[in-house]
């Protein structure tokens, strides 16, 4: 009942936002006050805005700067699976690059959440990306989607690139890719990857636990699965699937800084009403891809919960893929990049560099470990000192192994 609760609301809002865009045209008219009219329209834009999205933004990335010349840049589909598609960011430059696989968190936020990631990594690499459908639009005949099921998809990926490759996976999928290649790895796979860079992951969730941490080991799997696991409404294409929709990842994300978002739309309203339209683009921008999220399927999202946080399966060397014990010990020439910030309040120090200590077969000169000061989750992969700090770091990691 919990879905349905929340599209019943949803719809019920949904005239009231129709209506406030309809009255902040109207205040455009001669019939409003200068000042007046941009104090309305801003509560207007405000109340139309109300509202979560849940289908992908655009990648809106339509050319890149390479050398001293920009190119164009063209999103296509290379690889097409029901629970996500591989897209790579096709540049018109003849020299070959290294094609690396940007493997996105399914955490209840798309892909998109990675433009900027992606956009400083187009600069040196040809760049593709896993698109993670949204649960609510996969059919229940398309069957289920778990931990085991999404390294499937990292390896099906990586053998649509083809080998030679590099994989750099951010946040919660540190733990698959990790695995993945350490399958691969194990079977002598021809498209395992010549680099692996793991940014901000749980690969050892002990360690520094935050709150995200401590949430994931204080409830028991029968109170997740009660609580926050709900059907899809019939409406849509995945009518009937059990899921954790991202409606309520979003309102937890949200709650652990709700003084920043309401300062955030404070700020937002007095931009509008002052009519500064680029300071208060710049706030809708990020909230626009904030708002928009996908549903988690139960299958994955519970045994994340289970094997990834609460048992820490990885970390203890219990984890197993369809039934195989995953040894990363077997990785023995993809060269290890781990990134952490040390102000990351998702995940703290030390979680993402104890894969060190897994992939105890690499030499010295195949590990490396950044630590960048003074930026939080989201400075790791995106912002400054991702594009002039840490990612120089990646970059140079990555051209070794070429």
């Amino acid at each position: 009942m919990l879905y349905q609760a929340y599209q019943f609301q949803d719809d019920l809002i949904a005239p009231v936002r129709d209506w406030a865009r309809r009255l902040q045209m109207f205040s455009g008219t001669a019939f409003w006050n200068g000042d007046l009219s941009l104090h309305f329209a801003a509560a207007m834009e405000l109340i139309s805005r109300f509202q979560i999205t849940h289908e992908r933004p655009d990648f809106d990335i339509t050319k890149v700067t390479v050398g001293n010349r920009e190119v164009p840049v063209t999103v296509e589909t290379a690889l097409d699976l029901p629970f996500g598609q591989l897209l790579h960011f096709a540049t018109d430059v003849d020299a070959p690059r290294p094609r690396v696989l940007v493997v996105a968190p399914l955490s209840g936020h798309f892909a998109t959440l990675l433009r900027g990631t992606v956009q400083t990594l187009l600069r040196d690499h040809d760049v593709y990306i896993t698109d993670w459908a949204n649960a609510r639009d996969v059919p229940i005949s398309a069957g289920r989607f778990g931990v085991d099921e999404y390294i499937d998809y990292i390896i099906r990926f990586l053998e649509e690139i083809g080998p030679g490759g590099h994989i750099l996976a951010v946040c919660q999928p540190c733990v698959q890719a990790l695995a993945a290649v350490a399958v691969m790895s194990e079977e002598r796979h021809h498209a395992t990857p010549r680099t692996m860079t793991l940014m901000a992951g749980p690969i050892d969730p002990r360690e520094s636990p935050t709150k995200v941490n401590e949430l994931a080991v204080s409830k028991s799997l029968a109170w997740f699965e009660n609580s926050l696991i709900s059907g899809v409404p019939w409406r849509y294409r995945g009518g009937g699937r059990r899921v954790y929709p991202g409606f309520i990842q979003l309102v937890a994300f949200m709650a652990m800084n709700m003084e920043r978002h309401q300062d955030a739309h404070r700020k937002l309203y007095q931009h509008l009403a002052k009519g500064e339209t680029a300071e208060a683009e710049k706030i809708k921008t990020f909230y626009d891809e904030y708002f928009a999220v996908l549903d988690l399927t139960e299958e994955f999202y519970i045994e994340t919960i289970d094997r990834i946080f609460q048992k820490a399966e990885l970390a203890t060397g219990e984890f197993t893929h369809h039934g195989h014990k995953v040894d990363p010990g077997k990785i023995r020439n993809t060269a290890l990049l781990t990134v952490e910030g040390g102000r990351d309040d998702i995940c703290a120090l030390g979680q993402t560099s104890a894969a060190h200590d897994l992939c105890r077969s690499l030499r010295p000169h195949l590990k490396r470990h950044h630590l960048q000061a003074n930026v939080g989750h989201y400075g790791v992969f995106n912002g400054r000192r991702w594009e002039k700090e840490i990612y120089p770091v990646v970059r140079n990691m990555i051209l070794a192994m070429e």
